[in-house]
């Protein structure tokens, strides 16, 4: 009798040894799929890749106990984490150290989250004045924010010439009855000319500047793609909060591709090579970000290290917060400064130019 119990507990464990690694197996594979379909056709896709961090630790986990075990399931796992060796740079990068000499070229990129994310109880115009100050003392040539925010009794002219002295100023606002917000570039280098992309329905954007540098001109979009717009506390206080959730992630993540699709367009038409940065509101593992990586480098997989999460309030977990750049450049330095003034965490890159410039 105890015999039999024992091969029952026994066959019961390989059984769920087995689901378990089955299922982590399956969303592993889901999650690589993800940068190939279009979350437009299929938005749930989009999902798997949001995953992605959580599921290849527990894969790797169960890996290392089927090792120890000699399960027959070690080779399936073995198989699925394959291609995550070239996947988890683009979460994490193992260097022994980083150049002490930055490039000549220094690129800023911030979602400001309208200056809305200080401590409880604290004016949006001192965040404000505090960021600008912290923005000054990084010395950048290029300055771009997403979610930028001003009253409507403030002059943004006025505003940003008192706050950003020597620098070009070009922006794109919407305005509504508690002050105007969208998106801010700032350039010390000189400005060839300059537009914007309007995404239907939406009031995200892009803006792009062609800037010129000592060899070359280089087009620079300023992003910020379709949030998702989830208060995580509505989750548990809100009646019917789930059923929101779903309705706002659907349609953050089908308009998503639309947006890319149109900055494309104008990168593929731009006469000169295109860096493109911002708030993608997307992870590594997206159509999104593959989309906007072809013909151009992640700064942080080149000159990066460690976690290269952008979002506070779930890090390390979700990585959003992009520059790519063209040829033309070489990545140097990316850090990602843990200051306070947003959700998101700024991202800094500098640059020598390489003189690839040809299209």
């Amino acid at each position: 009798m105890a015999k039999t119990e024992k091969k029952q507990r026994h066959w019961l464990s390989h059984l769920s040894f087995g689901s378990v690694s089955l299922a982590l197996s399956v969303l592993l594979v889901l999650a690589y799929l993800s940068v190939v379909v279009d979350p437009a056709k299929a938005w749930f896709f989009t999902l798997f890749g949001l995953l992605y961090p959580l599921v290849l630790p527990a894969t790797v986990l169960l890996f290392v106990w089927s090792l120890l075990r000699r399960s027959h399931m070690r080779l399936l796992l073995a198989l699925v984490l394959l291609p995550s060796l070239f996947v988890f740079g683009r979460y994490v990068q193992i260097r022994r150290s980083t150049p002490t000499e930055e490039g000549p070229l220094k690129v800023v990129s911030y979602n400001v989250g309208l200056f809305a994310h200080g401590p409880s109880g604290s004016d949006r115009l001192v965040l404000a004045d505090s960021v600008s100050r912290w923005l000054r003392a990084q010395d950048a040539d290029l300055i771009c924010l997403q979610e930028f925010y001003l009253p409507n009794e403030v002059s943004m002219d006025k505003w940003i010439k008192s706050h950003f002295p020597g620098y070009k100023a070009e922006y794109y606002v919407f305005t509504g009855s508690r002050g105007a917000f969208g998106n801010l570039t700032l350039s010390r280098r000189r400005v060839v000319d300059k537009g914007k992309i309007n995404f239907e329905r939406s009031t995200n954007l892009a803006l792009w500047t062609d800037i010129g540098l000592d060899s070359a001109t280089v087009r620079i979009y300023n992003c910020h793609f379709e949030s998702y717009n989830i208060s995580l506390s509505n989750l548990v206080k809100k009646t019917g909060a789930v059923e929101e959730t779903e309705r706002k992630m659907r349609r953050s993540i089908t308009e998503r591709p639309k947006q890319v699709a149109e900055v494309m367009r104008g990168v593929d038409s731009a006469p000169v090579q295109s860096l493109v940065l911002g708030d993608f509101n997307d992870n590594p593992l997206s159509y999104t970000y593959f989309r906007l990586l072809r013909g151009r480098h992640d700064s942080f997989t080149k000159a990066g290290r460690g976690f290269g999460a952008t979002y506070r309030t779930l890090w390390p977990l979700l990585r959003i917060d992009y520059i790519l750049y063209p040829p033309g450049l070489q990545a140097v330095t990316y850090t990602v400064p843990h200051v306070n003034y947003s959700d998101h965490y700024p991202i800094i890159a500098t640059y020598h130019e390489t003189g690839r410039n040809t299209r």
